[in-house]
């Protein structure tokens, strides 16, 4: 008997040990728990600040890295882009080194001002600007000049680009031409003389009529130069071009086709890297090439046919 009450006796304060080390534990952790926050309490306005940085720090590690990651990703795009404009810049520097200016004189003769409506003046203006943008970056630039420049070409050019008096490498005159030029140097360029040009004199001065018309005074530039005695010529468009169009160019056409001249040293190459689509533009020794095989191919019928027979 007095075993048995032993036994109970010593499982009781087991069990009463085992609450007792469960309650002081979870008592304990309370306490931690209410010293965190006691503690938290009791810092300073300034070490609670510190704590706010820290915590914001770490929060914000992959935000951090992500920004290197991107700054990196600048700096190599940076690099390259100056790599690539040095190239470019080498490029350049070669290009001009590479520029030998020609000694031919290519003047746009605007004596015709007053001929025109507002609106193909404008349109003269631009074509002018194309003239000057080629001549800048071609290997064999002209001597470029601006005649009789004035009157509402002048005005349109004051108006919407002031810009113009700092062109270089160009002369813009008000006097005509035939006062600057001595006569026997002119050729006046024009589509209706019967005389053609087949090679460039570069110690010439050819003029291009600065006329925008629309065939309402078609012969006047060919009368002009007759007027004033002056030699004229044709570019020799029909011998290699055969077009849809009349061939009437506008005034950067021939401008530029002039300058491809200069750089390639063939009419055909020239003609081609210049013309417009629209214009129709075929090489005529490929239509007469055809023309010629099927003039073949009828003969051949036409022989069968007999044979036949």
């Amino acid at each position: 008997m007095s075993l048995e009450m032993s036994a109970e006796n010593l499982a009781s304060a087991v069990v009463t040990e085992a609450q007792e080390n469960s309650k002081s534990s979870i008592d304990l952790k309370a306490e931690s728990t209410l010293e965190k926050i006691e503690g938290t309490e009791a810092m300073s306005k300034r070490q609670r600040k510190k704590l706010m940085k820290q915590r914001q720090w770490e929060e914000q590690r992959d935000l951090r890295k992500k920004k290197r990651k991107e700054k990196r990703l600048k700096r190599k795009l940076e690099r390259q882009s100056q790599l690539e404009s040095s190239n470019e810049g080498s490029i350049r520097k070669r290009m001009h080194r590479d520029i030998v200016p020609s000694t031919l004189r290519l003047i746009i003769d605007c004596s015709f001002d007053s001929l025109m409506e507002l609106k193909d003046v404008k349109k003269l203006h631009k074509q002018i600007q194309r003239c000057y943008a080629e001549n800048r970056k071609a290997l064999h630039p002209v001597q470029f000049y601006l005649t009789s420049h004035g009157g509402q070409l002048k005005d349109n050019m004051d108006e919407t680009d002031k810009g113009w008096v700092n062109w270089k490498d160009i002369y813009i005159k008000s006097e005509h031409y035939s006062e600057l030029i001595k006569k026997e140097d002119l050729v006046y360029l024009t589509s209706d003389s019967p005389d053609v040009l087949n090679e460039l004199d570069e110690s010439k001065a050819y003029v291009i009529g600065g006329l925008v018309d629309h065939n309402h005074h078609k012969g006047i530039t060919y009368k002009r130069a007759q007027e004033l005695g002056i030699t004229h010529a044709q570019l020799p468009l029909g011998v290699f071009v055969k077009m849809n169009s009349r061939k009437v160019l506008a005034v950067n056409h021939v401008f530029e086709i002039i300058l491809a001249y200069l750089e390639k040293r063939v009419w055909e190459e020239a003609f081609f890297t210049v013309l417009p689509p629209r214009k129709g533009a075929k090489p005529l020794h490929a239509i007469t090439d055809a023309c010629v095989c099927k003039l073949k191919d009828s003969e051949e019928v036409q022989d069968e046919v007999s044979d036949s027979d």
